[in-house]
């Protein structure tokens, strides 16, 4: 099987093509630097992705806070951390980097704010 990516590795964004055979990645071409070739093969065997989204916020200015994985999840559980997201309600104030929900899902990530928020009065 072929695949044809647009490697994200460094600003080049060399066009990948990407032979997999029985769950391997047997051959990368495209890549100027050695950046495709470690890209393509996490990218065709276990892509993940940084989740970025609002979780519900109380006695705060906004009624929603910015948050974020602290590290890539597989992009296969990013429905369910979504899903479960939108139960969480945090209460102000919140600081940057705080944790909001720690290994979420079991992923190894956890969920952090990425705006400081006071309680608003």
């Amino acid at each position: 099987m072929y695949r044809e990516l647009i490697c994200i590795g460094c600003p080049m964004g060399c066009p990948l093509t990407v032979t997999v055979e029985e769950g391997k990645v047997t051959a990368v071409s495209g890549n100027i630097c050695r950046k495709g070739k470690e890209y393509a093969e996490a990218e065709c065997l276990n892509p993940t992705r940084t989740l970025t989204t609002t979780v519900k916020i109380k006695n705060a200015m906004y009624p929603l806070l910015s948050v974020r994985t602290s590290k890539p999840i597989p992009k296969d559980q990013i429905e369910a951390c979504l899903q479960y997201l939108c139960g969480i309600t945090v209460e102000a104030p919140v600081t940057i980097g705080q944790v909001i929900v720690e290994d979420v899902l079991q992923t190894g990530a956890d969920i952090i704010a990425t705006k400081s928020m006071a309680r608003q009065r």
